[in-house]
């Protein structure tokens, strides 16, 4: 009995996948626990494995499809073996596919209609009149196609072809290309990748080419762009900025270093970790801080989920660490790392990558050297810390000396909706006080 493969659901939070990888093919024989696939969320990659022998019946997907989550992905059967039944749901989706772009079915000459044999003329061309008919409703340039019919006439396979490799086109941009003789460009700026009119080109010199190279922005960079864009426009957001004297935290992160050397500690705390720290307590302070703005209401978290930027190769990456308020400095430290690293690996949960899921975030660019910068919050949190690189500033000892002593630069973007100016300032300076009179037992 044939065996549906379907796309996994990894988190509550994920409602579709893109293919990264198709390791076999329709035909090919796979044996239980052979991987077929692999995977990726906005955040994170996986890999399916066959759950039995069999051979592989169909594909309804391809590389770089993206795939609603729980739907049919592949069928593995014994050749021979009727999967109609089963292949009803994909068959339905590929109705429209000159208009979606997923990839067309050869049209075997023994399926072809006998209208097709009719054969008109355009010019010193021959073509099919359904072939005709296609190819005027889509604009399809006849003169860049060689015919695959009898006497290189062309047929609706032809065009179909043609189609699967171009862009789509909106109904506009096929009026124009049709008109002035035009072709869409490698990737259209319409929705969900449409070509429009103002996408059309003359085809492009073929010895200089063009000087530019488009390329398709990964799912996890588009989920990124969107969420940017709507943070910014679906809040009042505005950043302040403020020094906190960084000598303590410093000489701390000394003592730390060698408690970790002399086998005293087990983590090894950084400053990113002392920050982290210090925030936790300032949030325990303004509860208005550790809130969730949602419109007519405003969430109050008792206890704090604190997210944290990390840099990947793949994007940055914002997972959350619950209850961060019940851990020690050290507890803190160690499990910041293993989200870390659980991102740069591509094994982290996507549920605790979600918004939703942190009560205030932290991302810390100090390590790259940046001065000062302003964060964009993650919506509906209320507010997003920026850690700065650590400076020497002129600060006054007393008794008219002054000196340079090291200060650490904080950025905290609020939403005005949910803060009042005066109670950002008053959490910000409570942070930098945190900072400048911490304490860790070593």
């Amino acid at each position: 009995m044939a065996t549906i493969i379907i796309m996994p659901k990894q988190g509550q939070s994920v409602e579709s996948c893109i293919v990264t990888t198709l390791h076999k093919k329709a035909g090919d024989t796979v044996k239980k626990g052979e991987v077929l696939f692999s995977y990726e969320t906005d955040k994170a990659s996986f890999e399916e494995e066959s759950p039995v022998d069999g051979t592989l019946l169909a594909c309804f997907y391809g590389e770089g499809d993206e795939v609603p989550v729980l739907d049919n992905m592949m069928i593995i059967g014994e050749p021979g073996e009727d999967i109609s039944v089963l292949s009803v749901s994909a068959s339905a989706e590929k109705e429209e596919e000159v208009v979606t772009g997923k990839p067309l079915p050869a049209i075997s000459r023994d399926h072809i209609p006998a209208l097709e044999t009719q054969t008109s003329h355009a010019g010193n061309l021959f073509i099919s009149p359904r072939a005709k008919k296609l190819a005027e409703k889509n604009a399809v340039p006849l003169s860049q196609l060689t015919g695959s019919g009898p006497k290189g006439r062309i047929v609706e396979k032809d065009i179909m072809t043609y189609l699967t490799d171009r862009p789509r086109m909106t109904p506009l941009a096929k009026k124009v290309a049709a008109e002035a003789g035009l072709q869409p460009e490698a990737k259209g700026t319409g929705l969900a990748g449409r070509a429009r009119a103002a996408d059309l080109s003359a085809s492009v010199n073929s010895i200089y080419g063009m000087d530019y190279e488009d390329r398709k922005l990964s799912n996890m960079r588009r989920l990124i762009a969107r969420s940017m864009h709507a943070s910014l426009q679906n809040s009042a957001q505005l950043t302040h900025h403020l020094g906190a004297d960084a000598r303590r935290m410093l000489e701390l992160r000394k003592k730390a270093k060698a408690a970790l050397e002399e086998g005293r500690m087990m983590a090894n705390i950084t400053l990113n970790d002392m920050v982290c720290f210090a925030v936790i307590k300032a949030l325990k302070k303004f509860p208005e801080v550790n809130t969730h703005f949602l419109g007519d209401t405003k969430r109050y978290f008792r206890k704090v989920h604190l997210g944290l930027a990390v840099d990947t190769e793949r994007g940055l990456m914002v997972p959350v660490l619950r209850n961060a308020d019940d851990l020690s400095i050290a507890g803190l430290s160690g499990q910041l790392g293993e989200l870390a690293a659980a991102c740069r690996s591509g094994s982290v949960n996507p549920d605790i990558l979600t918004s939703e899921a942190a009560t205030f975030t932290v991302s810390n660019l100090g390590n790259y050297g940046v001065e000062m910068f302003t964060p964009v919050i993650n919506l509906p949190q209320s507010a997003i810390l920026g850690v700065n690189t650590i400076l020497p500033r002129p600060k006054d000892l007393g008794n008219g000396v002054y000196a340079f002593v090291p200060h650490i630069g904080l950025s905290l973007t609020y939403d005005h909706r949910s803060l009042d100016g005066g109670e950002a300032t008053r959490f910000l300076k409570q942070i930098a006080t945190e900072i400048e009179m911490l304490e860790i037992e070593f």
